[in-house]
């Protein structure tokens, strides 16, 4: 591991994923000389804190990346596209947690216990690409099984946390629970039904083919991970009343014989993955375990008996670490160690 210590920037550090990112460093003791904290004009004056240190938030501007070396952006696809060529043009390497720079062919999209080497690529733009949160915990438990047996066909459905929309949607199924139980009136700004005790079939917006953005996300992303085109993905993505925490079911179809034996083995030797699978004595993956956690947890692996080849599984990974401030700190410690 390198001893090298890196100038860290970190863009949206007021928001929620922002807040963990800032936490993350602090915990995985990322080697840090220095860090700054970039948000927009409104929470200028406010004060963050790192490693006991009171640390003033400055304006994000253009000039905001002279002499940093890493910048971890979680500020929205649109800042990010204005912001982060400005940082890689003064040198410093982005992370970049908003879908802006996912499918740019010159930009890798990485999972680290995944697809590692091609960090390597940061160097086409200066920019590394985070991807959805849903995204990263599938592949962190598919890659294994790819590598040993291949895979054919995904059918996956989530199951997802209202965190991953934001702050503003975590109050909403507060205020909506607390409403409802309480027999008052309630109002639905973030969702356009309400989400306390309902499922929303809809996460981001419909395409001309029926599917989300989120939907196709998972579908594009896995692929460009997996850096394989004929991987056939379908995706339904549903928005849950829990607050942290996105869960899963998976169905895999792979190329070569396999059994839910072969696959609990498997994972059970794999980075980043902890098996919960236990049924018998009602142990298998939850939300409320996962939450805070930076593991990604499978469980219910089971022999799909409707077609060969076929295994299914429960994934459950904390959206708000794992699937986004955890997985950029990671990218960032590869990049000092192997390439900065």
């Amino acid at each position: 591991m390198s001893e090298k210590k890196v100038n860290v920037a970190v863009a949206g550090a007021t928001g929620a994923v922002g807040n963990q990112m800032i936490r993350c460093l602090e915990e995985m003791d990322f080697p840090a000389r220095s860090v700054k904290f970039l948000a927009s004009s409104r929470s200028v004056g406010r004060t963050l804190r790192y490693k006991g240190e009171v640390v003033a938030v400055e304006e994000l501007k253009e000039d905001s990346f002279k002499g940093m070396d890493i910048a971890l952006f979680s500020a929205g696809g649109g800042t990010s596209e204005k912001y982060a060529p400005c940082a890689a043009k003064d040198g410093c390497v982005v992370v970049d947690n908003s879908s802006a720079w996912r499918m740019d062919p010159e930009v890798p999209l990485i999972v680290p216990e995944v697809n590692p080497a091609a960090i390597a690529q940061y160097k086409n733009k200066g920019i590394i690409a985070n991807p959805n949160c849903s995204t990263i915990q599938m592949v962190v438990a598919l890659e294994p099984i790819y590598r040993e047996y291949g895979i054919k066909r995904i059918v996956v459905s989530t199951y997802q946390a209202v965190s991953g929309t934001g702050k503003k949607a975590i109050d909403e199924l507060f205020d909506q629970t607390r409403a409802m139980i309480n027999f008052l009136s309630y109002e639905k700004k973030v969702y356009p039904h309400p989400i306390a005790f309902n499922c929303l079939p809809h996460i981001d917006a419909f395409l001309d083919n029926g599917y989300t953005k989120e939907e196709m996300k998972m579908v594009n992303e896995t692929r460009k991970i997996l850096e394989d085109d004929t991987i056939g993905v379908t995706a339904t993505t549903v928005r849950v009343p829990v607050f942290f925490g996105h869960s899963e079911s998976v169905n895999v179809e792979t190329r070569k014989p396999v059994s839910a034996a072969d696959v609990r083995a498997l994972l059970e030797q794999a980075p980043g993955i902890k098996v919960v699978d236990d049924p018998l004595h009602n142990q298998y993956p939850l939300a409320t375990d996962a939450a805070g956690q930076d593991l990604t947890l499978v469980g219910r692996i089971r022999d799909d008996e409707s077609i060969d080849n076929g295994i299914n599984m429960w994934i459950v990974a904390d959206n708000i670490r794992k699937g986004a401030a955890t997985n950029a700190v990671q990218i960032a410690r590869v990049l000092v160690d192997d390439y900065l």
